[in-house]
């Protein structure tokens, strides 16, 4: 980057106020990666968008319909999964374990699939990745529909999906980009959530009917077979209309580069180490949710199944908020994360099965507000170039933790109860939040203010300046 006049007096980005405040120096970027800044660090003015404008590009309206059906059959799985577990096994360790397993693979290898992904086209990686997911929820199905299946098998498959994921999931983060460009990739992103969430609402409702009708072979079966739907919608994609961006070629030391340009950015870092503290210790709801439904208010997997419903819904009003959403903020991220973290203690003391069940949606709401933000955040703060390595470290520490966190947790939950357990994540996630909104306050030169605003207490975070006596 030149350094002229202008360059040494920019002004430092303040994180805490603004989700895509670039970095000032990239000394080690390569010139494909400052020709394609150069289309992307054009100033965004704060804006509300349609929530549905991104709908009317072609390329990710056939991809969003594709996920539809596919992330539907994902949550059946997942709910089919977990449940198998614990009939097999009566332990909410081996559902940690499961889940542990699932997400294993991101935690060692998430960083190399993010290196793969920023080299490789999207839309082929993304087929070979959707069909090799098929294929094992296709395996499990047999298995279990036969009658054969054990414990290790279901621990298998869901490390298979792990790697999967390891590619699959940077690659369909970077290639929104592609299909949308920069002026629609937050509503895409907000979209994207909506998505997944809305199939959330269907899918453990139809796994909760299947599993009680007819069994859990049959949920397996039905994912395996909605990977139709995506694979059909990347092939149907005009690749004249996609938005190119440069990949980067082979060369070494592309993961250390990848790690230095986060490092020296506040604005990536900070909303990194808190999704990884919420992803790790937040989001756990396969151990507690199962282990709520089985040992303490004994309703079977038809309440696990309205206990992950009641939260889908309260997911998706998160992301169609999100969607309208002009900018990403940073103290947005802060507070979702600081109740998020508070609903979860007063949840794991709710006396009732009603009340307990009611609180999964504002947990929802706010959990995916986190989810979202941070997300949008991210990508729109990252260089195209290194996106597919931003986010990849993204998807890591988020659900890369998942393998620490989940058996720890389980433990907890078999050893002390579900409601210890429960309380416990949402300790760490409130401690999280709030201890990283303090230090990206002082990173940005702000201070708390606590004072009065008509008539009702105020407590917000202001330039320090402006507390500063008058001279």
């Amino acid at each position: 980057m030149s350094t002229g006049p202008g360059a040494a007096s920019a002004p430092a980005p303040n994180p805490y106020n603004s989700s895509h405040a670039h970095d000032s120096s990239h000394t080690h970027d390569s010139p494909s990666a400052r020709d394609s800044r150069k289309s992307s660090d054009a100033p965004r003015a704060p804006r509300k968008t349609s929530m549905f404008s991104s709908l009317k590009i072609r390329n990710y309206r056939l991809f969003f319909l594709g996920q539809v059906v596919s992330n539907t059959g994902t949550w059946m799985q997942r709910i089919a999964q977990d449940w198998l577990v614990l009939s097999l096994t009566g332990s909410s360790a081996a559902v940690g374990i499961t889940t542990a397993l699932q997400f294993l693979p991101m935690l060692l290898f998430g960083l190399y699939g993010g290196v793969l992904v920023d080299r490789l086209p999207k839309r082929p990686a993304l087929l070979v990745t959707q069909a090799s997911m098929a294929v094992t929820g296709l395996a499990l199905a047999a298995l279990t529909l036969t009658g054969h299946v054990q414990v290790w098998h279901v621990y298998l498959a869901a490390f298979a999906v792990g790697l999967a994921t390891v590619v699959d999931n940077p690659a369909r983060q970077s290639f929104v980009s592609e299909m949308v460009g920069p002026k629609q990739l937050q509503n895409a992103v907000s979209l994207n959530s909506a998505n997944f969430q809305s199939a959330r609402l269907i899918g453990p409702a139809v796994a909760g009917l299947m599993i009680t009708g007819v069994g859990t072979g049959w949920a397996f079966l039905a994912n395996g077979l909605s990977f139709v739907a995506p694979i059909a919608g990347l092939l149907l994609m005009r690749a004249r209309e996609l938005h190119v961006v440069e990949r980067a070629p082979r060369g070494k030391g592309q993961l250390r580069e990848g790690l230095r340009y986060v490092a020296g950015r506040p604005d990536l870092i900070w909303p990194i180490i808190l999704v990884g503290f919420i992803g790790t210790f937040g989001f756990n709801f396969p151990v507690w949710l199962s282990a709520y439904a089985d040992d303490i208010f004994h309703v079977g997997a038809g309440g696990y199944s309205l206990f992950n419903t009641v939260m889908a819904v309260g997911s998706l009003i998160g992301a169609l908020l999100a969607a309208r959403r002009g900018t990403a903020r940073m103290r947005v991220l802060i507070a979702a994360a600081a109740a998020f973290g508070t609903l979860e203690v007063v949840a794991a003391l709710a006396p009732s099965y009603w009340l307990f069940a009611l609180l999964m949606a504002p947990i929802g709401v706010f959990g995916l507000t986190v989810n979202v933000t941070a997300n949008t955040a991210v990508q729109m703060a990252t260089d195209p170039a290194m996106r597919g390595r931003v986010m990849a470290l993204f998807m890591m520490v988020f659900v890369g933790g998942t393998p620490l966190g989940a058996p720890v947790v389980g433990w907890v939950t078999d050893a002390y109860g579900a409601r210890t357990g429960f309380a416990l994540g949402g300790a760490i996630s409130l401690t999280a939040a709030v201890t990283i909104g303090l230090a990206l306050a002082r990173v940005g030169g702000l201070r708390l203010a606590v004072g009065w605003h008509h008539g009702h207490p105020r407590v917000r975070f202001v330039p320090r300046e402006e507390l500063a006596p008058a001279a």
